[in-house]
Order: structure tokens, then C-alpha cells, then sequence
């Protein structure tokens, strides 16, 4: 299977119809069926690592200030205990623990998967950031992550390279600051050059890299699709905007070599 990462952005994106929308569509056509997804989304934050073990996870609206339309969205993909017990066992150091109710699918991952996989017919994990360890932890859990490819799953990150709500602009098309354009061609010609160590030692030695990356939780899940990406993979970028002058909605995929 491929490894995605995707910028998702606002949670808007889950019914808007756009250029960001409409590229996801077009990501399924590149990707075989999966067994299940795996997601590594921005939106659960935890002390320690934990993977969704139900059966049937609940859809998340972890949003407020939004359309009620938006609310009244379900996704309701089934869970696999089967496949969390084997993302549990993948690793013991760390030790991924399983999570039987605490918590579901949030927007950082329905909101995406809706316009990839419609029909909600795939199994759905997600595994969760443990928020206290450093870049280093997550690339490394990345890693342990990959031979779950070779078994049918998809793996997929879901945050922003560029993230800063603190300096957001709304309205049409605003311009995007200049540090975000900085950051952002620096994450792609660092993917280009396959540097993924400077994602884990470099990203915050900039100005521009501490304007964009403010607080993690969105910049991890771009970690672990590095880390479960394999030198042979093919580096192609799905979409490449920046909105709201501060989120970067950089999404690409590391395809095998046929």
C-alpha cells in the first residue's frame, strides 16, 4: 500500500466541493483497496500511544462555531480489533495500548476520508499522538508502522506542515505570509531530497519554522508518514496550496515502484 499525508485544513473541507476536495477524489484512483486505513490524525492528543480497538467508532464533531450541516455528518466506517490488536503487538517499546471507548474517528480524519472512500465500507483505525515525547519518538513509531503495508493497510497522516491559527486571515484568497511560503517550499524540497532527519532535528531552527510549527500536535503526523515510507517509494504531490495565509495544505503520497 502507499503512505499518505494529508493537509486537511478546516473542517469546512468535509462538504466543501473544491480544488483541495476534488484532488482527495482523484487519490483514490492511484491507491488499491486497503484492507483497513490507519490514521494519524492531529486531533487526538494522548499520554502515551493508543490505537481505536472498537468495533464501530463514533463520528467526532471535535469543532465548534461551524454549520449545523457540518454536525449532522456521519461517517460510519467499522473499527477492526483484529487490526488493532496487531498495531498493539507491533511494538513494545513503545507500547501501543488499545482504546476500547475513550475515543473514535475526528474530523482530522473523516473529514478527508469521506471524499476518498464515500461508501464508509473500509475498516478505520486511528492511532493517536503522544504529546509528550519529541519529533524523534514519532518518526521512529512511523517506522515500526511500515511492514503494515506489505498487509493491505493504508497508512495516513493527517495535520498541516503550516499551521498558525493564531495569525489566520478569513476572506477570499488572502495572501499568504511570507515565512509560510518559506517553511512550506523548505518541507518540499526537503521531501524532494528525501532529508527526512532535518523534519526531526531542523524544523524549528528558522523563524520561519517557528511561525509555522507553533505547537506540534499538526506538524507529528506528517512524522510518521516518513517514517513508514520506504527509499524505493515515489514521491508525488497531491495538492499544493497554502489558505488562509497560515495552512498549508501540502498533501502527497509515497507510492511503491511498480
Amino acid at each position: 500500500m502507499p503512505v499518505w499525508f494529508i493537509g486537511h485544513g478546516s473542517p469546512m473541507n468535509a462538504i466543501d466541493d473544491n480544488a483541495f476536495t476534488q484532488s482527495l477524489k482523484g487519490m483514490r484512483a492511484s491507491c488499491p483497496s486497503p484492507k483497513a486505513i490507519l490514521c494519524i490524525s492531529a486531533h487526538w492528543m494522548t499520554e502515551g500511544s493508543w490505537v481505536t480497538a472498537m468495533e464501530n467508532p463514533k463520528t467526532i464533531h471535535d469543532f465548534y462555531g461551524f454549520p449545523q450541516k457540518l454536525f449532522e455528518v456521519q461517517y460510519p466506517a467499522p473499527g477492526s480489533p483484529e487490526i488493532a490488536d496487531l498495531v498493539s503487538k507491533i511494538s513494545s517499546d513503545p507500547r501501543v495500548h488499545k482504546d476500547h471507548e475513550m475515543w473514535g474517528l475526528d474530523h482530522g480524519t473523516w473529514s478527508v476520508l469521506r471524499h476518498i472512500f464515500p461508501e464508509a465500507e473500509i475498516p478505520v483505525l486511528q492511532l493517536s499522538l503522544h504529546m509528550e515525547k519529541p519529533p524523534s519518538y514519532h518518526f521512529r513509531l512511523g517506522e515500526m508502522l511500515k511492514p503494515l503495508r506489505d498487509q493491505g493497510i493504508l497508512i495516513v497522516g493527517s495535520g498541516n506542515i503550516v499551521h498558525n491559527l493564531h495569525v489566520i486571515k478569513w476572506g477570499p484568497n488572502p495572501e499568504p505570509y511570507d515565512w509560510a511560503i518559506e517553511f512550506d517550499q523548505w518541507a518540499k524540497e526537503k521531501l524532494e531530497e528525501r532529508d527526512f532527519n532535518a523534519f526531526i532535528t531542523d524544523c524549528r531552527q528558522t523563524e520561519a519554522g517557528k511561525k509555522s510549527i507553533p505547537t506540534f500536535e499538526h506538524y507529528f503526523p506528517l512524522l510518521y508518514a516518513l517514517g513508514a515510507s520506504d527509499e524505493k517509494d515515489r514521491l508525488h504531490f497531491e495538492f499544493e496550496e497554502i489558505h488562509n495565509a497560515s495552512i498549508s495544505m501540502r498533501t502527497f503520497s509515497f507510492r511503491p515502484a511498480p
